[in-house]
């Protein structure tokens, strides 16, 4: 059963892991791409930022470390007994690396070692990573959600009420916890997954790739139906999806007023208004499937298939190619540290699985 649930992965969600953190700045961001230097021809599929740092992890190659906003990288993976890194998470000083065979790892020095943090975490193929306050949660696929109150030193299963087991995303919004599923949409956790409850009222599309909150509002990105908005904790959905020519989301962020959306082929839309209306912002972006998008600082980046990491210091008026030193360009999760002043990189290559 899990060899199947495995192949269904990969087919179904195309390669394609991502979870969504909130980034919140002021500045608009405009419409213009550049190819960053570097990888050449990897899937960059996840950002996690946290202040001016960003962490890579690649899905094959481990994790990179970039100290200069990506103009160049270094590996990073000692004592990572695995390269497959699917997630990426930062709590203070501590980053977590959620990996596809076995489970988490913990560097508590910006990833110059690792130690594998399991106990308790009977599913090892972790998907997603979230923190709230001393709470670490790791989503994974056909394991539920687990949760860790003590930096991953032991994990507790947290599914009651949770039908689908197969998490790719969670997010965090003040005492509510967010968990996107493979096929039943939303679920809500009100007391830190001890139950869930699905929340899917006008969710026309529950195969969820996405999540991302702004103050009030949660967004989702699905695969087919775009993008919906909930203001009211997921009780009720809308579809905001005017101008979104693709509907195959497969990431989202949010910058100040401004909404991101990375699609499967069509590149980054650019929404305003809270997903009202859409805009595409391409130019110059070569690589249109977009997997993982992150705002740090004044930093845009845009992981995608096959291109690497692409980055804009202007609000998106241009772009840079910034992937030296970056061997494998399959980026599956980025995460930033605010403490930190490194930026590191996963790698991510296809695998048959």
């Amino acid at each position: 059963m899990k060899l199947i649930n495995r192949f269904r992965a990969l087919f179904r969600q195309t390669a394609v892991w991502l979870v969504v953190l909130v980034f919140t700045t002021s500045n608009p961001i405009l419409a213009q791409w550049v190819r960053t230097n570097g990888p050449y021809g990897g899937s960059v599929q996840l950002f996690a930022v946290s202040g001016t740092n960003l962490f890579v992890g690649t899905f094959g190659s481990g994790v990179f470390i970039s100290t200069n906003n990506g103009t160049s990288w270094s590996e990073v993976n000692s004592g990572l007994r695995t390269k497959y890194v699917h997630s990426l998470a930062v709590s203070g000083t501590n980053l977590f690396a959620g990996t596809w065979d076995r489970g988490v790892f913990l560097s508590t020095n910006n990833g110059t070692s690792w130690s594998e943090v399991n106990s308790g975490l009977t599913n090892k193929d972790v998907r997603s990573l979230a923190v709230s306050g001393t709470n670490l949660f790791a989503g994974t696929w056909g394991g539920g959600v687990f949760i860790s109150t003590n930096n991953g030193t032991s994990w507790t299963a947290v599914n009651f009420g949770l039908i689908d087991w197969d998490i790719r995303s969670l997010v965090v919004s003040g005492a509510n916890l967010f968990a996107g599923t493979l096929v039943r949409g939303i679920f809500l956790s009100t007391n830190n997954g001890t139950s869930w409850s699905e929340v899917n009222s006008g969710l026309t599309n529950t195969d969820v790739r996405s999540l991302a909150v702004s103050g009030t509002k949660l967004f989702v990105g699905t695969f087919g139906g775009g993008v919906f908005i909930s203001t009211n904790n997921g009780t009720s959905w809308s579809e905001v999806n005017s101008g979104l020519t693709n509907k195959y989301v497969l990431s989202l962020a949010v910058s100040g007023t401004n909404l991101f959306a990375g699609t499967w082929d069509s590149g980054v839309f650019i929404s305003t208004n809270n997903g009202i209306s859409w805009s595409e912002v391409n130019s110059g972006l070569t690589d249109r499937t977009v997997g993982s998008l992150a705002v740090s600082g004044t930093n845009l980046f845009a992981g995608t298939s096959g291109s690497g990491v692409f980055l804009s210091t202007n609000n998106g008026t241009s772009w840079s190619a910034v992937n030296s030193g970056l061997t494998n360009t399959e980026v599956a999760s980025f995460a930033v540290s605010v403490s930190a002043t490194r930026l590191f990189p996963s790698k991510k290559v296809k695998k048959t699985r």
